[in-house]
Parts: C-alpha cells; structure tokens; sequence
C-alpha cells in the first residue's frame, strides 16, 4: 500500500526574473525504512520508488532521534558539518538565505537533531533536483518535527522553475485570493478561489462582495 496525492501546482513571481512553484503537502513522514518518496515536478508522493516515477527527495528512517535523507543523483539537500564531523542536512535554513549552485549539497545525509532539524519546530531545508527535462533547479521546503524525530510532517515545498537559478528561502509566502467577477475590486469566496504570492488577474484580496456582479 502506498499513498500518492497530487496538488494544483501555483506559479507565482516574487521577484523579478523568478517564477516559483508551490506545493502545499502536509504529508505525515512515515517512521519506516522506506519514508516517503517525492517527485518534485509532478508532485506524487509514494512508499516506495517504484510508484514514483522520476523520485527526487527520499526522507526516511526509523529512529526517533535522527532521520535520513535521500536524493536522487544529481539533487540532494543542503547539508551542512554535525557533531563529530559528520555530514548532515542543514534543516534550520533562515528566512532569506539562498539555495544556489554555491550551496553544499549530499545526496545521502544523517539529519540528526544536534546542527541539524530542530525539534518542536518548523524547520527550513534547501534542495536540488534535475528535472525531466535534465536541468537542475533548486528549491526550500518546510518538515514540521515534533518532540522527537519519528514525528515529523512535510508541510510545502517551493522550487524556481527557470532552471539554475538561485532561489531564497521563505521566499513566496502564498495567501488566499478571491474570484472577482465584476471587476470591482472586491471577491467572493463561493466564486472560486486560488493561492499564490502574486495577485492573479480576476481575483481581489477581500472576500465579501455584497453585490457580485454589479460593479461599484
């Protein structure tokens, strides 16, 4: 048995030159040897390699005090030096810092608690992936880890979509936009709705039109 769900993918320009893609997945990280595997692009998400074609990101492990983290070649997380040198992924990124070609990364790294994810926290992790069309673009997501590291819980991941191009993290900050029929300036919630960091034409940031379709 495996889980596979596939979410709408929301391109949005932050800044010039980027156009992120984000994917909201709040997908609980089983506490098993085979994790959850992750395709990036196609956002499918599976236990096991072979239901997920094109696999990018694999955390896994049955510990409760490390987890592991595995990359398909050519991508991999940011990592980082732990306690007595070993090689981790670097999961307390800050807000801004940037994931580019510059960054260190691994494609097989021990995430333990000690420089590494931190506990009863949203924690902030850098990557890369090669792409179906066999370019590599780089990413940030967010794992949720509770009071130890069996509970952790991937909350979205964020990749720029023009390959080789560096992108910050907690760079898009997506929020809610409302259908906006009349052109008014004003939305409604039960005309429909999307989520990005940039407003899209059609849509209007307040919810609460009192007359749709008659423009004020």
């Amino acid at each position: 048995m495996h889980l596979t769900v596939a979410a709408t993918a929301i391109a949005v320009a932050s800044r010039a030159g980027a156009d992120l893609v984000h994917w909201d997945v709040n997908l609980v990280i089983p506490n098993t040897i085979d994790g959850l595997y992750i395709n990036v692009e196609t956002q499918t998400t599976g236990s096991a390699a072979s239901v997920v074609p094109g696999w990018d990101l694999n955390p896994y492990g049955t510990s409760t005090t490390a987890m592991s983290w595995f990359g398909a070649t050519g991508g991999g997380c940011v990592t980082g030096t732990g306690q007595g040198g070993t090689t981790i992924a670097v999961a307390s990124l800050s807000s801004g810092a940037t994931v580019s070609s510059a960054s260190t990364f691994a494609n097989t790294a021990s995430s333990v608690t000690a420089g590494g994810w931190l506990l009863n926290a949203n924690n902030y992790f850098g990557f890369r992936f090669v792409g179906a069309d066999g370019a590599t673009r780089y990413g940030f997501g967010v794992m949720a880890i509770g009071a130890t590291m069996g509970a952790r819980t991937l909350l979205s991941i964020t990749f720029e979509s023009t390959p080789g191009v560096a992108i910050a993290v907690g760079g898009c900050t997506p929020v809610t936009w409302y259908r906006d029929l009349d052109g008014d300036g004003l939305g409604l919630a039960a005309d429909g709705t999307t989520v990005g960091c940039a407003q899209p034409s059609g849509y209007a940031a307040t919810n609460g039109d009192n007359c749709p379709g008659i423009p004020n």
